[in-house]
């Protein structure tokens, strides 16, 4: 019961990896706190492992400010933040318009940088810590995704600044970086290399985009919550400012010498 008298608070926690953590903590007694935009996807996992659900855009100040003082109210304070909501910011530079940037700046960066900021004082308070959700495409840029891949590179300088602000006050903070994983955002993309390339089935699609990687399979939620799970818990008391990757080692990969494999 890794998470016994600990209480998470989770963006996005209604669909993929964030209802993937949520369900893994709950599992090993922890209480969690479920926030997103949408009610619907949020309340469909809290009535399968008793969280609470709070409707809120995580990237808007007065809305995080009320969310923190209702869990504190609630549960008596705030052990671990999971800053996991984020998407959108697809296409070249060139075609990027100024809403789409400011859209993607919003999903990814400000949902990690304002429940962060709010909940710190808790977190310090309760000698917490934080886990940001970013991606291999803050390591890597990956085609057509300027605004994703900016953004997700945005999240790694913002847990590495909080690893060493708040590291001395006993708050760690490390990252995630998953590779594909069979998400409902993923699913989306892969609609599009379905059309792109001619092919059949979502599985198809999958094991296209992810031929390269060593180990050959996209993960499932529940591989990063495993990571997360870890970095959240006490067994990572000494790990701070660390960037996990879950990518079936996509990132040990030489790029030149793809063309020397049959």
């Amino acid at each position: 019961m890794k998470f016994q008298d600990k209480t998470a608070v989770i963006t996005g926690g209604g669909t993929g990896i964030g209802a993937a953590v949520a369900r893994r903590i709950a599992s090993e007694g922890g209480r969690v706190a479920l926030i997103g935009r949408r009610r619907e996807p949020l309340q469909a996992v809290a009535d399968e492992i008793g969280a609470a659900v709070v409707q809120a855009d995580a990237a808007d100040t007065p809305s995080m400010k009320a969310v923190v003082a209702m869990i504190v109210e609630m549960f008596g304070g705030i052990d671990i933040l999971i800053a996991n909501a984020g998407g959108h910011g697809m296409g070249p530079t060139i075609e990027m318009s100024d809403e789409t940037w400011a859209l993607a700046t919003r999903l990814n960066l400000n949902t990690a940088f304002v429940s962060t900021r709010e909940c710190l004082p808790q977190l310090i308070a309760r000698r917490g810590n934080i886990v940001v959700l970013a991606s291999i495409a803050g390591l890597f840029a990956g085609p057509d995704a300027a605004g994703y891949v900016t953004m997700k590179h945005a999240c790694i300088g913002l847990a590495k600044s909080l690893a060493r602000d708040y590291g001395r006050k006993g708050v760690r903070t490390n990252t995630v970086c998953p590779g594909w994983v069979t998400t409902p955002m993923a699913d989306e993309e892969m609609q599009f290399v379905m059309e792109k390339h001619g092919l059949g089935s979502i599985e198809e699609a999958y094991r296209l985009v992810t031929k390269d990687v060593p180990l050959g399979m996209p993960a499932h939620p529940e591989d990063v919550a495993n990571a997360v799970c870890f970095l959240a818990s006490a067994e990572a008391r000494m790990i701070n400012g660390a960037i996990l990757t879950v990518d079936g080692g996509a990132g040990t990969v030489d790029l030149p010498t793809l063309a020397m494999v049959d």
